[in-house]
């Protein structure tokens, strides 16, 4: 694939039978589609990660059965990761890890995913971000206009970064619980409905 910028992200495979508390971080993604597929077993939600368009290119045939991707290109920028429906309402969230333990770098959002989450709150629609803090072993849900206030004010010269103590203050940590791992329409509910 012709990756943005030339640079390629490699995904390491992780050994499911080692699972631990302590081995959670970099799992997010995992624990967030374990947690949609739980709300929809239920029937409380309906919540789905969103693909990435790519625009395949190229496709070799080592079988008749088997077809592999050989080249192909992303067609346009990604908006937030998941999006879905709750309580009749339109739900839409990006979900983020950081190794860093001070603060959250605000270089990992991009402009696009701002407007889209302007967009997404102007027409009365449900937005945050979760932040898991590998280090801390801690997850938080911060609204859009939060995360938008933090970025505007970025924008204006202030800092690059959410400091951790901020996103404690004025975030809403997640619990890890067994069967909903990040329960965060339990946020949700607190903070909009």
């Amino acid at each position: 694939m012709k990756y943005p910028n030339g640079i390629r992200k490699l995904n390491h495979p992780t050994n499911q039978n080692n699972f631990s508390y302590a081995n959670r971080g970099m799992r997010l993604e995992d624990d967030i589609n374990d947690t949609n597929k739980y709300y929809l077993a239920i029937n409380k939600a309906v919540i789905h990660k969103k693909p990435t368009p790519i625009q395949i290119v190229k496709v070799h045939y080592p079988k008749r059965s088997a077809a592999v991707i050989t080249e192909g290109y992303f067609q346009e920028k990604a908006t937030t990761d998941y999006n879905g429906i709750y309580k009749g309402k339109y739900i839409d969230f990006e979900a983020k890890e950081t190794k860093n333990k001070t603060s959250f770098p605000l270089a990992n959002i991009h402009e696009h995913q701002i407007e889209h989450m302007r967009a997404v709150l102007h027409h009365g629609g449900i937005c945050f971000i979760i932040i898991r803090f590998t280090i801390h072993d801690e997850t938080y849900l911060l609204t859009a206009d939060q995360l938008i206030t933090f970025w505007d004010e970025m924008k204006r010269g202030g800092k690059k970064s959410i400091p951790y103590e901020t996103i404690k203050r004025v975030g809403h940590e997640i619990p890890f619980t067994y069967k909903a791992r990040i329960d965060y329409l339990q946020i949700v509910d607190e903070l909009f409905f």
